[in-house]
């Protein structure tokens, strides 16, 4: 189960409506969508969450490229919504390369009876496709300093993360409302 909201701070204070995210397939168009909610350029929050499995944070500040923060990568990585924030960039992996993702599901190279190859574990030690999804937090730790959520206490949220975020920045009420 997924819940997708926007969180879009006005001269009012948040303003929060759910977003369906089914005909959202890039970064790019998950952008849009949040500029569409903030006609002035605002601060626009786009918060996702799988079932205390893994959230996401998607800030837009006007036409500012999108900052990203996702509470744990491999978890993401298996969600048809995490995928559209784990860009190349945000892995750290070169544009187009798609060997990156088929290495990623063979984690030790020892998957249907194949022997380790020592070649494909000296990549993986300097940073090679093996740990282009990596286990744990990815993105921009800084996302919600200016905004009352230091990286200590973002990287340190699981369970209710996003309610945790929205009582940090004044709008738990206003995401209740389209919980």
């Amino acid at each position: 189960m997924y819940f997708a909201a926007l969180l879009a701070r006005t001269e009012d204070g948040w303003e929060a409506s759910d977003t369906e995210l089914d005909d959202v397939e890039t970064l790019s168009d998950l952008a849009d969508l949040a500029r569409e909610a903030s006609p002035d350029d605002d601060t626009v929050l786009v918060l996702i969450e799988q079932e205390d499995a893994w959230f996401g944070v998607v800030r837009i500040d006007g036409e500012d490229d999108p900052r990203i923060y996702v509470s744990d990568a491999a978890a993401a990585a298996r969600s048809s919504y995490g995928e559209i924030l784990l860009t190349d960039e945000l892995l750290g992996r070169e544009p187009g390369d798609d060997s990156a993702d088929l290495d990623s599901l063979d984690l030790d190279g020892t998957e249907d009876g194949e022997p380790a190859d020592d070649d494909a574990d000296a990549d993986a030690g300097d940073g090679g496709s093996a740990e282009a999804v990596p286990h744990g937090p990815v993105g921009d730790t800084a996302v919600l300093d200016d905004l009352g959520v230091s990286e200590k206490e973002l990287l340190s949220l699981s369970e209710d993360a996003l309610t945790a975020i929205a009582e940090s920045l004044g709008a738990s009420e206003v995401l209740e409302t389209v919980r």
